[in-house]
């Protein structure tokens, strides 16, 4: 498998963290692309050769997507003048780790499907900490033979890849992982004003309470973060409302009434307006802060 060649297309906050662990796992024949070419300079450095995209395609034998948005992979795969599903070869393989649509998901596999070409669905969980440690979540979806291609690759970044389902089922897996976070994202953020104002060392009840029922990646990995008011993005806002969205639409589709996701959503959006977009999603705690006119702190110990 190591002598297969790869491209990869998107290689931002996490998309390079995860090509880099494919080429020191011996996957060095690797093509690149990213719209701000600066930002795959570290994998050229060590070996990486930039090309277009469609140049990625036509010399690849597996090419992976890690992209912002449903619409830039619709216009990346399936443009009819400038996409790649045109450039691949037969019996060659597309992953696509971008969360996108299910329905997106669907239709790029039934394409790929028509022109011989191995199709997965594969969105992520983890943010920029897991694609930097390999220990990143893979939700899977599509045919069995692609996937089981595909796997030996998607083991270099990942702590746990599990196929769920036909194509759309990692898009919709993601999804429901999405909803879990965004109203934990909410918790964490209130539990963390509370702590503040009754006094407590802020540091030592993360470090307490993750360790129990109410710990999660959010308290964990975020809330020192809200501390530091570190806010740079593992995961920009600006995606996780796109994700939202996402969620939204699937659950109208199946009369679901999801409350506490469009309370999240509109939190979210709140922050978006007030100029957060491009921030990480940790930064949701300044929306809380306005609206009780306080800003966290560390506390010493009196103890």
């Amino acid at each position: 498998m190591a002598s297969l060649r790869v491209g990869w297309i998107g290689t931002g906050v996490m998309g390079a963290h995860m090509a880099r662990h494919l080429m020191k796992n011996g996957y060095g024949a690797m093509s690149v692309f990213n719209r701000t070419a600066a930002k795959a300079d570290m994998l050229v450095s060590e070996g990486a050769q930039f090309l277009q995209p469609r140049e990625v395609a036509q010399n690849s034998d597996i090419v992976f997507l890690m992209l912002g948005f449903p619409h830039d992979v619709e216009s990346m795969v399936l443009d009819g003048e400038n996409g790649i599903l045109s450039q691949m070869k037969p019996g060659s393989i597309l992953v696509d780790h971008t969360t996108s649509s299910p329905g997106l998901a669907t239709r790029i596999a039934e394409q790929c499907r028509n022109a011989g070409i191995g199709s997965v669905d594969a969105p992520v969980s983890g943010g920029d900490i897991g694609a930097k440690n390999g220990k990143l979540v893979a939700m899977v979806g599509g045919d069995s033979e692609a996937v089981s291609r595909a796997r030996p690759l998607l083991d270099c970044y990942s702590a746990e890849v599990q196929h769920m389902g036909p194509a759309g089922a990692g898009q919709h897996t993601k999804a429901a992982n999405q909803i879990f976070i965004a109203s934990t994202m909410i918790a964490t953020c209130e539990g963390l004003l509370y702590g503040h104002k009754a006094g407590l060392d802020l540091e030592q009840m993360i470090s307490l309470l993750s360790k129990g029922a109410a710990g999660s990646f959010c308290m964990e990995k975020l809330g020192p973060r809200m501390l530091r008011r570190d806010f740079d993005p593992g995961f920009y806002v600006e995606h996780f409302l796109k994700d939202l969205g996402i969620c939204l639409e699937e659950s109208k589709k199946m009369n679901l009434a999801l409350p506490g996701l469009a309370l999240a959503e509109q939190f979210y959006r709140a922050f978006a307006a007030q100029g957060g977009s491009r921030q990480g999603t940790q930064g949701l705690i300044q929306v809380l802060e306005t609206f009780n006119n306080t800003k966290i702190s560390t506390y010493p110990k009196t103890i």
